[in-house]
């Protein structure tokens, strides 16, 4: 059975996700209310974790490189540490990249989803800190591997998906994306470079939606002027 992702992010209302370019609240309203509803609103979900990339995690973390030796090939078996009940933290390291130096993130153990090739030693490092690992395939990209890892070796039967832009638009891309819960911060963000929630990569007449459509479940405004809509996600082919 496939999990069930659900795509929860915050941003200013012309979609661009760098806080610290978003315009600040109105009279009154307190910017740190606002980020609080983020949290909130994610809880209502009950998911088993969440899914960020890595340079996302990296920002959670604050380990150091030790891990030295060339990459390895061949077969390679997930590994799971002490989860001590949390919930799961999972983050996208096709190259075995991230450095913890702990087990958890923001209090969820943290679970890195590599590619077939990283060294040895790397997941020497990875139980030395604690951390769970498993493998999506040969380069770390197969998304949907990775899905039934979190599930079949995990339990994870939803996820929250909060990653940054290139992420997002690769579940989004793969179909990997069963509904998407953006809470509209009440200000913009003004740059067409700035990143947003969802951006392909691939040539300019590419349609990394084709074949999909959203259905409004509902929306809420909330306190202080934050906005909750949330769409399923229906394949229309």
């Amino acid at each position: 059975m496939r999990r069930k992702i659900v795509c929860h992010m915050i941003s200013s209302i012309d979609g661009g996700l760098l806080p610290d370019r978003w315009t600040p609240p109105a009279s009154g309203v307190e910017r740190a209310a606002l980020f609080r509803h983020y949290d909130a609103v994610a809880a209502r979900f009950a998911a088993d974790g969440w899914i960020v990339g890595r340079k996302t995690m990296q920002a959670c973390t604050k380990g150091s490189p030790r891990a030295t030796g060339a990459s390895a090939n061949g077969a390679r078996r997930p590994h799971v540490d002490d989860r001590k009940g949390r919930d799961l933290a999972a983050a996208l390291d096709p190259r075995g990249v991230l450095h913890c130096g702990r087990d958890e993130a923001g209090g969820d153990h943290i679970v890195a989803v590599l590619g077939e090739n990283v060294s040895d030693a790397y997941l020497t490092e990875l139980r030395e800190d604690g951390v769970s690992y498993l493998f999506a395939g040969p380069e770390g990209k197969d998304l949907a591997v990775a899905l039934e890892g979190l599930g079949e070796t995990f339990g994870a039967k939803t996820l929250l998906l909060e990653g940054g832009g290139i992420v997002n638009g690769a579940f989004l891309k793969a179909r990997l994306i069963d509904e998407v819960s953006p809470l509209d911060y009440p200000g913009v963000n003004g740059l067409a470079v700035s990143p947003s929630i969802f951006e392909g990569r691939g040539s300019p007449e590419e349609m990394p939606f084709a074949g999909q459509a959203l259905r409004l479940l509902g929306a809420e405004t909330l306190d202080d002027g934050v906005v909750w809509p949330r769409y399923a996600v229906e394949r229309t082919q």
